[in-house]
């Protein structure tokens, strides 16, 4: 079934490949490239959004806030040094961290590899690289 949401591409309507997502690089982050797997542009998806995230080397977010839209990610590969509020940690591969909506937060690659990260978002966040977030 269906939705008129729903996006007409050819394949099945709810797989999406990796391959064959574009990747964009996020506003407010450097050495990262995005690809969103699944939003109202690829499955109709209004209630959720999950993208993978690719960092290198010094690559990481400047501290922002998503407004109104909560956000986790999983550590598929690399390490990372994270800040949520007050709060600091180191994060390996299959660590998991949150981010309230409108909490101030900062990701930062800590390994010599990429960060490889699977990420969601509730609300969909619809970021795109026209989108600045400025600093609280």
């Amino acid at each position: 079934m269906t939705t008129p949401d729903t996006p007409q591409r050819p394949g099945p309507r709810y797989r999406v490949r990796q391959a064959d997502v574009p990747a964009y690089q996020p506003a407010n982050h450097h050495h990262t490239f995005n690809q969103r797997l699944i939003g109202p542009e690829t499955v109709g998806a209004r209630q959720m959004e999950m993208l993978i995230g690719t960092l290198h080397k010094g690559g990481g977010a400047l501290p922002h806030a998503h407004p109104g839209i909560e956000q986790s990610c999983y550590l598929l590969e690399g390490t990372a040094q994270v800040t949520v509020g007050d709060e600091s940690f180191e994060m390996v591969p299959g660590d998991t961290c949150f981010f309230p909506a409108d909490v101030m937060h900062v990701f930062s690659v800590t390994s010599e590899t990429p960060v490889k990260l699977l990420v969601i978002y509730s609300p969909p966040y619809g970021e795109s690289p026209d989108k600045v977030i400025r600093p609280a």
